[in-house]
């Protein structure tokens, strides 16, 4: 801030006249400009405009920090997000992944549950077909076994007749039964049948399992037709002791 001040020149008009006239300015009346007041107001307006600056000065650094802090936690933030977003990202892949994976594992247990399923189904018909067939095989089984049973009581209730007879041929005409290991044969050997060898044993194995009766081997052999007539007799009669008669005499006609 500048005073006003009186040039040089008119100074020195004024100090170099007032040795010999008095002074205009002596006789003006005395002005007072308020130039300590203008001073002290420019001074005080300087203040607080410096002041003014000061805090726009700080306001805007202020505003600058916080902008960059913003600038930095938008960034940061914006850094997360893209983070976030790539774990989400990785996340859907992997449970893209994870359903095509189960979908693979379902299709194959639906694959192997009807494979399973046909597996029983087929099973369950077999296991339906076994049943029907035993049931079968059990119903011809005890239809065998009742024929069975019934032809030995046939037995049973003859052996009572040819009981008396088969003692007579076993003790005197040399005739002895044995059994083969199977309930239903029966082996039965002559003796005295060769009259150049009295000791030379003869032999047939019948077959009683069924119904007709049946000659299975014979030592010596035998003609079949001649066997064969002498078991038709049997089957039809059911007379034990001609058959075995009829067997000795074709054992004597094979031996002569």
């Amino acid at each position: 801030m500048t005073t006003f001040e009186p040039s040089y020149s008119t100074s020195n008009m004024l100090r170099a006249s007032s040795h010999d006239v008095p002074s205009m300015a002596d006789q003006l009346p005395s002005i007072n400009f308020g130039f300590d007041d203008l001073r002290s107001r420019m001074n005080q307006f300087t203040a607080r405009f410096d002041d003014f600056i000061e805090k726009g000065r700080k306001r805007v650094l202020e505003e600058r920090n916080s902008f960059r802090m913003n600038i930095t936690e938008s960034q940061e933030d914006q850094r997360m997000k893209k983070r976030n977003i790539e774990i989400l990202q990785l996340k859907q892949s992997q449970h893209s992944q994870n359903l095509a994976k189960e979908s693979a594992e379902t299709s194959e247990m639906h694959a192997a549950i009807s494979t399973l399923t046909m597996q029983r189904d087929e099973r369950l018909a077999h296991r339906d077909l076994v049943k029907s067939q035993i049931a079968e095989v059990q119903k011809s089984i005890s239809a065998r076994r009742e024929a069975q049973l019934k032809h030995r009581r046939y037995l049973d209730g003859q052996s009572r007749y040819n009981e008396p007879e088969l003692d007579f041929w076993e003790s005197y005409l040399g005739l002895r039964i044995e059994g083969l290991g199977q309930a239903d044969r029966l082996k039965f050997v002559y003796t005295n049948v060769c009259e150049r060898e009295w000791e030379k044993e003869t032999w047939f194995e019948l077959d009683t399992s069924e119904r007709e009766y049946k000659v299975r081997e014979c030592r010596p052999k035998l003609e079949r037709e001649s066997v064969d007539g002498v078991l038709e007799r049997l089957n039809e009669t059911r007379d034990l002791a001609a058959f075995l008669k009829g067997m000795r005499e074709l054992f004597v006609e094979v031996l002569k």
